[in-house]
């Protein structure tokens, strides 16, 4: 009978294996695990001089194995330099600078957590252990001699994290974490958020004379990157590290909590009036009743409502009547945006600016603004960007003020009024419009020049409507 062929070559692959097995044990009985292992210098003195700062440790194994390396002090402290790590068989090196995993000494207090740490100055003996599955582990020591040693840790005597929940969303009310660090050593120091999905969003430091790594105090100046036009990191909380390490390869790592609330950029607009109008523009007599001071708010004028007022031809103003305007505000993004005093329908004497009226400019709040050519400042007349009614309120916990919000995605009316008094001969008609200030940060150029409708100013007192 005839025997197939791959039976045969079967057979033949099964007795060449059992003669090399076979061969390898009659060559090499016994062969030990760990071939060879040993430091190239057995003294080192790591210091960041330059000079034998560092060594590197050999080894060689004959077969797969899980491998630790660790030193052993003269009064019995271990500290692993590798811990329980595959390897296969082969020849390996790697560099040696003292550094292993952080430990804290006896009575010692540290700042923080030390993930590597140098050393002290003295003789150690290690321990190379490899051990193969279901065998014991096999062991081979040697010395280490440790001088000259920078030991010293880049300690942070200082970090300090204010507010601890900030909101980058530019309403001027916690925009900005401060994070302030002292280093007590050169280090390189690094800051960075860690979110939910452990991704590391770094932070700048605040250049401020002290140069990086520098000892000393540093100061990060967090806005969530949004000062840039990038969008803040998303709501949540986060956990942020500061990291430091020296020259030596000492690490120190601080880290606290941060959580970030309605954050995001804010945007808004003056959008037009449903007839393409936009901003409305008419005028009203004064009345005595609508004067407003420092100290007092006067009534409110009323809205316009004349169809006149959709027009955009020039307006005639009667000296001493009423110059009265209407637009809409949208907060077309998913922050609301903050505003302040004096609400809508406030009436402006032609020689009052907002401050005359205890509207002083707030870092962070959106105002309208009516602005003439004959206006000595920018945009001198302001008002809320809503109503009560239009808007939400919220009370800071630390100081008790309560600010005021246009919800995101919201719309608001708002309309106020100058009391025309002053005729500018040279600059009769003028042009007036409106524009959307953002205090302290900007009047974007879609928003800085709005709805510009031509006034002339009469002397109502005169012969005839003369500019004289």
């Amino acid at each position: 009978m005839r025997i197939p062929i791959v039976w045969v070559l079967l057979a033949a692959i099964l007795g060449f294996a059992g003669v090399f097995l076979v061969g390898q044990a009659i060559l090499q009985p016994n062969v030990s695990l760990i071939v060879q292992a040993g430091f190239d210098d057995s003294v080192i003195s790591p210091n960041a001089d330059g000079d034998k700062d560092l060594t590197t440790f050999r080894y060689t194994l004959s077969r797969n194995a899980t491998i630790s390396l660790i030193l052993e002090s003269d009064n019995g402290d271990t500290f692993a330099f590798r811990q329980d790590e595959m390897r296969t068989a082969g020849e390996y090196d790697v560099l040696f600078s003292g550094i292993v995993n952080g430990f804290v000494r006896q009575d010692e207090t540290v700042l923080g957590t030390i993930e590597r740490r140098l050393l002290d100055n003295q003789t150690y003996t290690w321990e190379l252990i490899a051990t193969e599955e279901g065998a014991d582990p096999e062991i081979t020591t040697g010395t280490l001699t440790i001088e000259g040693a920078d030991v010293q840790l880049p300690t942070m005597s200082s970090f300090t994290v204010a507010p601890s929940i900030f909101t980058p969303n530019q309403d001027g009310v916690d925009d900005r974490v401060e994070i302030n660090v002292y280093l007590e050593k050169e280090a390189q120091l690094t800051v960075f958020l860690i979110d939910a999905n452990g991704r590391q969003l770094p932070i700048s430091a605040r250049k401020e004379g002290r140069k990086a790594g520098e000892a000393g105090r540093h100061i990060f100046d967090y806005e969530g990157g949004i000062d840039l036009g990038a969008d803040p990191p998303e709501d949540g909380t986060y956990t942020l590290v500061a990291l430091a390490q020296d020259a030596e390869g000492q690490r120190i790592r601080q880290e606290t909590e941060l959580t970030i609330r309605n954050g995001g950029k804010p945007l808004a607009e003056i959008v037009p009036q449903a007839v393409g109008v936009d901003v409305v523009f008419e005028t009203m007599p004064y009345d005595e009743r609508f004067l407003s001071e420092f100290d007092k708010l006067g009534d409110l004028v009323d809205a316009p409502t004349s169809p006149q007022g959709l027009s955009r031809n020039a307006i005639t103003v009667p000296v001493g009547d009423l110059l009265v305007f209407k637009l809409t505000i949208e907060n077309y993004n998913n922050v609301p945006i903050r505003t302040s005093y004096p609400p809508p329908g406030t009436v402006y004497q032609q020689e009052q600016m907002a401050a005359s009226l205890g509207a002083f400019e707030e870092s962070g709040a959106w105002r309208v603004g009516i602005q003439c050519e004959t206006s000595t400042t920018p945009f001198p007349y302001r008002w809320a960007i809503g109503s009560e009614s239009d808007l939400i309120s919220e009370t800071d916990p630390k100081t008790g003020i309560t600010y005021y919000y246009l919800p995101a995605n919201a719309r608001a009316v708002v309309w106020g009024a100058i009391r025309m008094t002053r005729i500018e001969v040279r600059q009769n008609p003028q042009n007036c419009w409106a524009g959307l200030i953002h205090e302290d940060v900007e009047v974007s150029l879609r928003n800085s020049y709005v709805g510009a409708r031509q006034i002339r100013l009469v002397d109502p007192n005169a012969s005839s409507n003369s500019d004289e």
